[in-house]
């Protein structure tokens, strides 16, 4: 059928702008409308949007006085800091390309990454020097190396060229970014898997900016438990090399709230910014939760104000309850490096019928991984590729498309081929679907343990034994058996009050009960449980299952 419409549609306006999607863009809401807003750094910088706005100016004129053009790659080793984020938005908006290097990768690992990624120049802390000294030699494609420091040490190192405030007090804050195609690459990290090299992802400013606005729209979303609002205090704990700190904060600028960095993390100090700076809104993974509502510092602050999303590992039932014990709204979220990270986030609000929803059924709302993003398409498939019900039962693996989403790997086409198998990006986890739409993640494919015939869900077991009083921290992983193929194996970490007090008969015994109630089978009952003094974790604060595996397995 012809359409009547009489007017063409590819003749806009001749002063028409098309307004590409750019990471600048996100800045013009909180200046004008929160310009005096603070950004703080610890105890050592405080100061305004405007301020930022100008040092971004100042550091892209100073970068592009040492030669930094478009596409080129500007490494960044730092601390969680103001500086860190004048990086995140002045070297991709002067059409340069962003590369967050995690500096607690081996120093092989790390020079790889510097290498692949191309890097022209560094921004390095002082903390940093010595890593990077070992490899200056080895360095294929650097060709300045910026200092950045916090104290007022004089001089400049042998062979650096530049000091990061230096570099920015020459330029001018009226450095006129340009506009640009928003599928412009703006940023790149590499993958922490345990196994093999580093995997670099990269990200466009069109990818960039759809996550923060669907992260925005999701984190407003609830009705009134863990929303995020404009009046908020964010501080991140999760280190901004890591997936963009997680995206969060793109997020907090363009809300325009009052952000808190912390430097190098250490619970007292961290507990010490949220209560000195009423921080509202932070993620982290558990690990550092833990660490925070253990720390003596912390018995002492008023905890009820602060929302914390948890990732990187499962949020078990164990945390959740000692940190709404202490009034904080603890709930999860879900993603991965390849998906810049965000893909689902828990809605904790209770039901509206009456009699609301027991503790019980509020723990489950808070661990689950959630509801999908806004334009996030997920699925759970069975092997052939097959959707599986959304019944809270069937389990399949999660795969997902969604407009951030890496589309590959850079450099390695047969890993880029295996991720997008089928046109969707596979997270290799197994998870369920409730009839609500909640996703709930049971296992990494590769630490699901396959005991007779069985699959049993390590990550089920770790949240059972996270439910005992004594129990600080676990893992589970498979060991080899002569009979069932593989047995689970629990590693535990009590308490410092429990320490030497428990058995692990008493720690089996707990996790035995469950099964007796028919809600795990007996056979997910670990035979061996060791109490150890701690567990191995990667360069980002997730358990080490691959390397527990190696040291466990028997002989």
């Amino acid at each position: 059928m012809n359409s009547s419409y009489p007017y063409p549609q590819d003749e806009p306006a001749p002063s028409a702008h098309a307004y590409p999607l750019l990471i600048k863009q996100l800045l013009h809401a909180p200046l004008a409308t929160r310009p005096e807003q603070e950004i703080v750094y610890g105890d050592r910088v405080r100061h305004d949007y405007w301020t930022f706005r100008h040092r971004i100016g100042q550091l892209a004129s100073g970068l592009a006085s040492i030669g930094v053009g478009a596409g080129d790659v500007v490494a960044v080793l730092d601390w969680d800091s103001h500086r860190y984020l004048e990086c995140y938005h002045a070297i991709p908006m002067m059409g340069a390309v962003l590369m967050t290097a995690n500096v607690r990768l081996s120093p092989d690992q790390l020079l790889y990454t510097l290498n692949h990624s191309g890097a022209r120049i560094v921004l390095v802390h002082r903390d940093f020097l010595p890593l990077l000294a070992g490899m200056r030699d080895r360095l294929d494609t650097v060709r300045h190396v910026v200092l950045i420091a916090d104290g007022d040490e004089a001089g400049l190192p042998d062979g650096f060229t530049d000091e990061y405030e230096a570099l920015v007090a020459a330029g001018s804050p009226d450095f006129a970014f340009p506009d640009f195609d928003e599928q412009t690459r703006a940023t790149t990290f590499y993958t922490t898997g345990t196994t093999g090299l580093p995997k670099a992802v990269a990200f466009t400013h069109r990818q960039l900016v759809l996550h923060t606005l669907a992260g925005m729209a999701a984190l407003s979303s609830a009705r009134d438990r863990g929303r995020v609002h404009r009046d908020d205090v964010y501080m991140p704990i999760t280190p901004m090399f890591h997936v963009h700190a997680w995206g969060m904060p793109y997020i907090a600028t363009a809300l325009g709230l009052k952000q808190v960095y912390p430097g190098r993390y250490s619970p007292d100090g961290l507990v010490a910014l949220i209560a000195r700076e009423a921080v509202t809104f932070s993620h982290c993974v558990p690990t550092l939760l833990a660490m925070i509502l253990d720390s003596p510092a912390s018995a002492a602050v008023d905890l009820s104000a602060w929302k914390v999303i948890v990732g990187g590992s499962p949020l078990s039932d164990g945390l959740a309850r000692a940190a709404l014990a202490r009034g904080i709204e603890v709930y999860t979220g879900y993603g991965m490096s390849e998906t810049c990270p965000l893909m689902t986030i828990a809605q904790i609000d209770p039901p509206r019928a009456a009699g609301g929803a027991s503790a019980d059924d509020d723990i489950a709302r808070r661990t689950k991984a959630g509801l999908p993003l806004p334009l996030v398409d997920l699925r759970i498939v069975d092997a052939q590729f097959r959707d599986v019900p959304h019944d809270g039962r069937s389990a399949g693996e999660v795969v997902v498309r969604m407009p951030w989403a890496t589309q590959g790997y850079l450099g390695d086409a047969p890993a880029s081929a295996a991720l997008w198998a089928g046109g969707y990006l596979h997270t290799n986890d197994i998870g369920v679907i409730d009839p609500d739409g909640r996703l709930q993640i049971t296992d990494r494919i590769k630490d699901v343990i396959k005991t007779g015939g069985e699959w049993v869900s390590s990550l089920e077991l770790e949240s059972i034994l996270s439910r005992h009083p004594a129990v600080r921290e676990s893992a589970v992983i498979g060991v080899k058996d002569a009979r069932w193929g593989e047995r689970p194996l629990a590693l535990v970490v009590l308490t410092d009050e429990q320490a030497g007090r428990v058995e692990p008969e008493e720690l089996k015994a707990h996790v035995k009960q469950v099964a007796d109630r028919g809600l795990i089978s007996r056979y997910a009952v670990p035979e061996r449980l060791l109490i150890v003094d701690a567990i191995e974790k990667t360069s980002v604060g997730k358990i080490n299952k691959r390397a527990l595996r190696e040291r466990y397995q028997p002989d």
